[in-house]
């Protein structure tokens, strides 16, 4: 009889177990969120490879990206989030629309770091 009580009180230790998470959800479930606070609804914020669009037509001369960034920061067209190199992040995002979109490309590289806009485009 000993065993038939051991499984007894293992099965009401897995019940009361099993309450009191369900309580625990349950009890978080009824918890109100905080209510969405009302805004004005967000302006579209220009990336960064369009601000460097924006820019290279501002200046209509080859820049570098360096440049660019500063550019992009003193006009208020981007921020970096707080990246630690944002002109790098730049580079490549110029190189890799230059590679996959060859002729369709709104950049062109004028010589080593040097971009502008592409005339086709």
């Amino acid at each position: 009889m000993g065993t038939k009580s051991a499984s007894k009180t293992n099965r009401n230790a897995k019940a009361a177990s099993k309450a009191t998470t369900t309580k625990a959800t349950t009890k978080n479930a009824t918890v109100a969120k905080p209510a969405a606070k009302e805004s004005k609804p967000a302006e579209k914020k220009m990336s960064q490879i369009e601000a460097a669009v924006a820019v290279l037509a501002k200046a209509k001369q080859p820049m570098n990206c360096k440049s660019m960034v500063d550019a992009m920061q003193v006009e208020g067209l981007w921020a970096s989030p707080g990246g630690a190199t944002p002109d790098a992040t730049l580079y490549a995002s110029i190189l890799r629309e230059i590679n996959t979109k060859a002729t369709d490309a709104r950049f062109k590289k004028i010589d080593r770091g040097l971009f502008a806009l592409n005339a086709n485009k």
